[in-house]
């Protein structure tokens, strides 16, 4: 009698439950060709010609968005000021302007050449003006655009009256805010070597060093307060990069040229309020944040950077017993 029961309420069950299976695997169907579609959109035809001078020059005369950290009431060095170079033959005065700070060396330098590439002009911002001069009269002869400069150290408290003084007057159409600074090489946090200085000039120059994930989120709160009025903000999350600063010489597939990532970094603009930037950075990202647990990634992080800890050490050791060999033979 028991037995029949159940079979009774097997089968009353039976329509129930094919058609919440049905509407699962339905549901999971569309979810997956909805992330195929929109991973096509994105990785493979891109933002087609939206970073274009045209979309600086209207997204400033609609509004311009002033950063916190240039303050209205924000006084003018006295020994500050702004290296303006000019091309002969420009006629982009008045044009909005791109922000590029960090732009002399590795992504930031990238940043500067393919968006100069695009016609946009340039406002520079880094740390030695004989570098920025470099750069700037390399994209005036390459591209043909106005370049600025501003010759800042991140590293201290007292530029922005400066920065302020060389935006003052400008329509500023897009700032890439790329300005960084990292370990020399992996060590514990203990033994780095003048840590007090050290931390501080970090959080000085880069914030997303000490609270990455708040940036990111006050990054992507700021895009949904702002899109309805023609603002784009977008947080940029890459792993690694063959720059100077990673002292990655040799570019791999996973480790890409500035060059390249930055091409394939602009392609998400306007389609993604928070990128990777580059389809491996993509895949890894999504492995490391949703399929593999947090702990396995801060041990497999933590096991990678002991590894280049023991190398580098290794190779300064070498260094300076062969530096002192060759002083001993003098």
């Amino acid at each position: 009698m028991n037995w029949m029961n159940v079979d009774a309420m097997l089968r009353r069950a039976e329509t129930p439950l094919f058609w919440v299976g049905a509407f699962t695997v339905a549901s999971l169907a569309l979810w997956l060709l909805y992330r195929m579609l929109s991973g096509f959109r994105i990785w493979v035809l891109g933002n087609g010609q939206l970073l274009s001078p045209k979309l600086g020059k209207w997204a400033a005369q609609f509004r311009f968005f002033r950063s916190p950290l240039l303050a209205e009431d924000a006084a003018p060095s006295a020994a500050g000021g702004s290296n303006q170079r000019f091309h002969p033959h420009s006629e982009q005065q008045g044009m909005p302007h791109i922000v590029v700070t960090g732009a002399t060396d590795g992504i930031g330098k990238s940043y500067a050449e393919e968006l100069a590439r695009r016609g946009f002009a340039m406002m520079l911002i880094s740390r030695s003006q004989d570098k920025l001069n470099d750069v700037a009269k390399s994209l005036e002869e390459q591209y043909k655009v106005e370049t600025k400069t501003i010759a800042v150290d991140f590293g201290k408290p007292d530029i922005y009256s400066k920065i302020h003084l060389g935006l003052e007057g400008l329509q500023i159409g897009v700032l890439v805010n790329n300005v960084g600074v990292s370990y020399p090489y992996p060590e514990y946090y203990l033994h780095v070597p003048d840590l007090e200085n050290f931390i501080t000039n970090m959080i000085n120059v880069n914030m997303t060093s000490v609270c990455q994930a708040f940036v990111d989120f006050f990054s992507r709160g700021l895009q949904e307060e702002y899109r309805r009025q023609g603002i784009i903000i977008q947080s940029v999350l890459p792993f690694f990069v063959a720059t100077k600063m990673t002292r990655i010489r040799k570019p791999t597939l996973d480790k890409p040229t500035p060059e390249r990532y930055v091409a394939a970094e602009l392609s998400t603009v306007g389609l993604q309020s928070q990128t990777n930037g580059y389809f491996p950075h993509a895949v890894m990202g999504w492995v490391t944040t949703k399929l593999v647990p947090n702990n396995m990634v801060i041990f497999l992080g933590a096991s990678m950077n002991r590894v280049q800890r023991t190398g580098y050490l290794q190779r300064r050791k070498l260094r300076e017993q062969k530096n002192g060999t060759n002083l001993k033979s003098d």
